[in-house]
């Protein structure tokens, strides 16, 4: 099941939880991102805030199994204010344009079940963005996610030359939604599938 939240809905704060715990788990316990950590069981950072939008796939009992956060390029984000460095040219900076990040499968899934569910997930943005008027994303990636994202078969342009960053390999990418773009994804493998209802971990 697919919530799209805004920080503190006061309906969800279980899928949220869950979601900011399962971020700690992979991105702090797994990746050793040196980002903040809240209560040594939540990943949360500045822009978690009132304007940041996230996309949470659940089961039906609310396990966390998939998610990703949006935020509004018109305020500060990663790329804008963290990796400017990244573009060649100005920084992606519209109304209508917003930047993924924390793109999270939940680490207690199965190989087969993180495809399903980077797929459901990756379908989910491109949805989103074509029922509230988003005409592009962009984000900052390592390579190996970055290759991934360019072979999803949408129309995706790196803003310029991948950056040594602090010891990581860094690019950052526009992605343009269409409303041909889940053809597209679809052309590509990207076709969303029943979502495995028992996996990842409880919510909290």
């Amino acid at each position: 099941m697919l919530h799209v939240l805004k920080s503190g809905d006061p309906l969800e704060v279980s899928v949220l939880r869950a979601m900011f715990k399962a971020r700690k788990e992979v991105f702090v316990d797994l990746l050793r991102w040196d980002v903040p950590v809240l209560g040594d069981t939540f990943e949360v950072d500045q822009f978690d805030n009132e304007h940041a939008t996230y996309l949470v796939l659940a089961g039906r009992d609310g396990r966390h199994l998939g998610s990703a956060r949006l935020l509004p390029t018109m305020r500060a984000n990663i790329l804008s204010s963290l990796y400017p460095m990244l573009c060649e040219g100005e920084v992606p900076r519209s109304v209508d344009t917003y930047e993924i990040t924390r793109f999270c499968l939940d680490r207690d899934l199965r190989a087969s079940e993180r495809r399903l569910v980077r797929d459901a997930l990756v379908t989910s943005l491109v949805e989103h963005a074509l029922e509230n008027r988003i005409g592009a994303y962009c984000a900052v990636a390592h390579m190996s996610w970055f290759q991934q994202i360019l072979a999803f078969g949408w129309k995706c342009r790196p803003l310029g030359l991948p950056q040594m960053v602090g010891g990581t390999m860094l690019a950052a990418a526009r992605i343009i939604i269409e409303p041909d773009t889940p053809h597209r994804l679809s052309a590509a493998g990207i076709v969303p599938a029943p979502l495995p209802e028992t996996a990842g971990r409880k919510a909290a």
